[in-house]
């Protein structure tokens, strides 16, 4: 339930995160090509904070690294899937950033979720499907299927790159095979092992790619997230993307104060400024996903205000998943269908 904002919190909330001048530093860690720039120089300006950025690669590189300690990290990034275990293993400062001030700006339906219900923790960066990217010069056929990769049709093996994203790809090759999410369904997922190793003998690559392998023609398909997607087409109009029919998934990125931040003055500030409408605006302008900040749009780009990367066509809407985190023994069985896939 959305919290109101009453005197006494918007007092907290501008003394947390008010326009006076912070000064001193602020550390985020994040995923890579993800932080526009002039988001970064507005906040500084603003608040006479220098901020300095450090990428991952992946939510488990993240994990991993913060749970070694010794960092100076005051904010951090995790995906919907991941964001409870943070919280559970109390790496995350309750920064309660629904009682900050711009707070009002959230979109109702990025507030109550499961993750974090009522958002104590995190507020949103991003959000966004996974589908799939198919070169329309090299396959004429239906792209909105998750067939591209799992049964790829001959004109495009050999020319495949999949996300080395666990969470994605097995979301996608589930409901493939017409399992739900985070199903221990043991029938499901032997097909959906078989499934998984048989093609991918015929993917050229799992790896993060850049928009010019596909533009170069290295890559004809490819499991890809929306905004990447949206990068490749607006470089190469041979390029559509697709919303598997089967079923694909939703995900958001959110971002957190860590329990051991050195600044968390300033990492509160900076949660307050990205739900600021404008400050979202640059973020979806810079990776070309959508924010979960109403009023954001009257400043997006205007390509991105109708891309069909960034709004779900009306007849694969009902087609999407959002992400859950699922229990840990069930992610104990996809990671050992996930290691063979990957040998």
């Amino acid at each position: 339930m959305r919290m109101p904002v009453t005197a006494a919190t918007s007092i907290a909330a501008f003394l947390a995160c008010g326009q006076a001048h912070a000064e001193g530093v602020l550390n985020i860690y994040n995923w890579g090509e993800y932080t526009n720039p002039k988001l970064i120089q507005k906040f500084e300006e603003t608040y006479d904070i220098k901020v300095t950025i450090t990428d991952f690669d992946s939510n488990d590189t993240a994990l991993a690294k913060t749970r070694q300690g010794g960092n100076q990290f005051d904010i951090v990034v995790p995906s919907s899937t991941f964001v409870k275990i943070w919280i559970d293993e109390g790496l995350l400062l309750e920064s309660r950033p629904d009682q900050m001030e711009n707070f009002r700006n959230m979109d109702p339906r990025w507030v109550d979720v499961a993750f974090d219900p009522g958002r104590h923790y995190t507020v949103p960066w991003q959000w966004g499907t996974t589908g799939v990217l198919v070169d329309k010069a090299v396959y004429a056929g239906d792209p909105n299927t998750s067939a591209i990769f799992l049964d790829p049709p001959p004109e495009l093996v050999g020319k495949i790159n999949v996300l080395p994203e666990m969470g994605d790809v097995m979301a996608l090759a589930i409901y493939y095979e017409g399992g739900a999410a985070c199903t221990d369904d043991l029938a499901i997922l032997r097909k959906v092992r078989d499934r998984l190793a048989a093609a991918r003998d015929k993917w050229v690559a799992l790896d993060y790619p850049s928009t010019e392998k596909f533009v170069d023609g290295d890559y004809a398909a490819g499991v890809n997230w929306g905004g990447a997607a949206m990068r490749v087409r607006l470089a190469s109009s041979r390029y559509v993307y697709g919303y598997p029919k089967e079923g694909y998934p939703i995900w958001m990125d959110n971002v957190a104060v860590l329990k051991t931040a050195p600044n968390v003055g300033n990492a509160k500030r900076f949660q307050n400024f990205v739900m600021d409408p404008e400050n979202a605006a640059l973020i979806s302008a810079y990776a070309r996903y959508a924010n979960g900040i109403v009023g954001s749009e009257q400043y997006m780009p205007e390509e991105m205000r109708n891309a069909p990367e960034i709004v779900v066509p009306a007849e694969f809407i009902d087609k999407g998943h959002f992400s859950p985190a699922c229990p840990q023994s069930v992610t104990d069985l996809y990671t050992k269908i996930w290691t063979e896939v990957l040998k």
